[in-house]
C-alpha cells in the first residue's frame, strides 16, 4: 500500500443529521496478532472488534478508555479489545476448543454470548453496559447495543482478513428525530463499498467515491496504534499481589520468575534481588 493506513476519519453531512466514521487498520492490527497463532476465524473477529473499538473510541467526549469484550460458551471463550481516546489499542482472545480455519459462523464460534462495553473516564465514574450477542455478526451486536442503550439508529460495516481490518459507521444525530429518510439514502450508498476497496483505497478517496454528491465535512485523520502499555515496573507491581510463599517456591525451584504480557507477549524476568 502506498497510502497512510491505521487511520480513523470522522465526518458529518452538512445537509443531513447524520455522522460517520471510517477506520482502516494494517500495521496496528498485525502487531496485535503477532506471535499469538490464532486460527483464521479468530484473527478475523479480533480485527472486526479492533475496528469497532476504534470507531467507538472516537465517540468518547472525554479522555479515558473503552473496553469491548465478547464472552461466550462456544469454542471462543472471549475476545477483548481496549482503546483510548488517543486511539491506542490492544486486544487478545482466549479459546476453549480448536477451531477450523473455515469456520466463520459467528453464532457457532461464540455460542451463547454477551458483549460487555466498559467506559472508564480518566475523571469520573465508570459505565458498563451489557448486550445480548445472539446475532449473526459482530456488526449486528454493536448496532443492537446502540439501539438499546442510546436509542440512536446506527449501521456498522466490518471487514478483516488477518492482514487488514476496516470499519465504517453511520449514526443518526438526535436532531433528526424519527425521520430516517436521509439516513437510509446514505446507508444505501455506504453498503456499496467492498472489503477490497476498504483495504486498498485511501480513506479520503473512499469518502469521495461514496458521497461525492453529498456535502461532507471531513475532520482531520487520527492515527490508530497498537499500544500495550506494559512495563517492567507494572509487571513487578502485579507480582507483588502474589502470595509470598508462592514466589519463594518458584524462586527456589527455577531461580527466577518469568512473567509474560498477555497482549504483546513481552517477557519480564525477576530474580530474588529484584524482589
Amino acid at each position: 500500500m502506498n497510502y497512510p493506513t491505521d487511520q480513523l476519519y470522522r465526518y458529518t453531512f452538512s445537509e443531513q443529521d447524520v455522522r460517520g466514521e471510517l477506520v482502516q487498520l494494517s500495521t496496528s492490527y498485525q502487531r496485535m496478532l503477532q506471535g499469538h497463532n490464532y486460527p483464521a476465524p479468530v484473527q478475523r473477529l479480533l480485527g472486526e472488534l479492533m475496528a469497532t473499538t476504534a470507531l467507538l473510541s472516537a465517540t468518547l467526549k472525554f479522555e479515558g478508555h473503552i473496553n469491548l469484550q465478547v464472552q461466550g460458551d462456544g469454542p471462543i471463550n472471549f475476545l477483548a479489545v481496549n482503546g483510548s481516546h488517543e486511539q491506542d489499542l490492544r486486544g487478545l482472545a482466549r479459546l476453549r476448543a480448536d477451531i477450523a480455519d473455515d469456520e466463520n459462523d459467528f453464532r457457532t464460534l461464540l455460542g451463547k454470548a454477551v458483549m460487555v462495553i466498559t467506559i472508564t473516564p480518566d475523571q469520573g465514574e465508570r459505565y458498563q453496559g451489557v448486550v445480548d450477542a445472539n446475532a449473526d455478526s459482530l456488526a449486528q451486536v454493536v448496532e443492537n447495543y446502540f439501539a438499546q442503550s442510546e436509542q440512536l439508529h446506527t449501521r456498522i460495516w466490518l471487514n478483516a482478513d488477518g492482514e487488514y481490518a476496516a470499519g465504517m459507521m453511520l449514526q443518526v444525530l438526535p436532531a433528526a428525530g424519527h425521520d430516517l429518510s436521509a439516513f437510509k439514502h446514505l446507508e444505501t450508498l455506504t453498503s456499496t463499498m467492498t472489503a477490497n476497496e476498504l483495504y486498498t483505497l485511501h480513506g479520503e478517496e473512499i469518502l469521495h467515491r461514496l458521497y461525492h454528491q453529498e456535502k461532507v465535512e471531513v475532520y482531520g485523520a487520527q492515527r490508530v496504534n497498537f499500544h500495550c502499555g506494559c512495563s517492567r515496573d507494572r509487571t513487578l507491581a502485579a507480582l507483588a499481589t502474589v502470595p509470598a510463599e508462592e514466589i519463594t517456591e518458584v524462586l527456589r525451584e527455577e531461580g527466577e520468575i518469568v512473567m509474560t504480557c498477555d497482549y504483546c507477549l513481552t517477557e519480564y524476568r525477576f530474580t530474588e534481588a529484584d524482589l
